[in-house]
């Protein structure tokens, strides 16, 4: 349907930023837009979050899993999306490979299904919707893993 993909580099090991990665309830707090968090755990969280666009207005109740980790080298997760009259459906994968005293990330992230309301609006605007999750949550994620570097 809607996929994106790319490259991210980090300063960190591979099973140092594995760690973080393959955690739940870090990636949640990279998240743009979560308003709370009723169940945490290393592998699933449920959230509801407010999106900031002018097609989705209201909450949606997330959940976001980790399923085929394999330490410290790749994943899947799938993330659902409900709300008063729409639905969304995303997969994403990493692969992280160690590249010159760090990491390596390659990314798929995908709309896999819409629902509901979301049907009816154009690609273009799904697209660039998804596109700014996505940025925004790498950046977060970026900001988080080297802020926790320096602290350790």
């Amino acid at each position: 349907m809607v996929r994106f993909e790319g490259e991210k580099d980090f300063p960190q090991a591979p099973a140092e930023l594995w760690a973080k990665l393959s955690d739940a309830r870090f990636l949640v707090q990279c998240f743009p837009n979560v308003e709370s968090v009723s169940e945490a755990q290393a592998d699933y969280v449920r959230m509801v979050l407010r999106p900031g666009f002018s097609f989705a207005r209201g909450t949606l109740e997330a959940t976001l899993r980790i399923v085929d980790a394999v330490p410290p080298l790749s994943a899947r997760y799938v993330i659902a999306n409900k709300g008063i009259g729409s639905s969304a459906d995303v997969e994403a994968t990493i692969a992280l490979a160690a590249q010159d005293g760090g990491t390596r990330v390659r990314w798929t992230a995908e709309v896999k299904a819409l629902g509901g309301l979301l049907k009816m609006v154009p690609s273009g605007l799904i697209r660039g919707a998804a596109q700014k999750v996505v940025n925004d949550t790498w950046n977060a994620v970026e900001a988080k893993v080297n802020a926790s570097s320096v602290k350790s």
